[in-house]
């Protein structure tokens, strides 16, 4: 690619993903939430909820059982997988999910920088991916920038 510029723009192919009981409780698990709404439709509804609820970093499960895997993404955005850093990552949550949802996901790169510094460039490369669930309901938004090194 001769400059990172031209990614802006670039839609990935979207997809859809059902959000799975079993997924929320694995992740919940993995990061060491005790918290019986993960596990519980019980607890869940007694806390307030409809069903039960994603956790907060619960769109990366989506992105990454759902989409693109890594270097598939890297070769989409002819970057090297080896010479990449997640650089910062933001949710934007618009309304709840919950296990059972059926989220349709659609990204595109909205940013593209390349910045030079005493021990070379480095090109920041942000995407915005949409999560709407079943209802049509835009649900959340999630950015990420990658950190590639040249």
């Amino acid at each position: 690619m001769s400059d990172v510029k031209d990614l802006v723009g670039l839609e990935l192919e979207p997809y859809s993903m059902a959000v799975e009981k079993g997924k929320i409780k694995e992740l919940a698990i993995a990061i060491g939430d005790d918290n019986p709404i993960y596990y519980s439709l019980e607890a869940a509804k007694d806390a307030g909820f409809e069903g039960i609820p994603v956790p907060l970093t619960f769109l990366q499960v989506i992105e990454y059982h759902g989409g693109y895997g890594f270097q598939e993404k890297m070769e989409v955005l002819k970057l090297n997988p080896v010479k990449i850093l997640h650089g910062e990552q933001d949710y934007e949550y618009l309304g709840d999910i919950y296990a059972g949802d059926e989220l349709h996901v659609t990204s595109k790169i909205v940013r593209a920088d390349t910045k030079i510094g005493s021990s070379g460039g480095m090109d920041f490369v942000t995407e915005e991916t949409r999560f709407t669930n079943q209802k049509g309901e835009l649900v959340a938004i999630a950015k990420i920038t990658l950190v590639h090194r040249h």
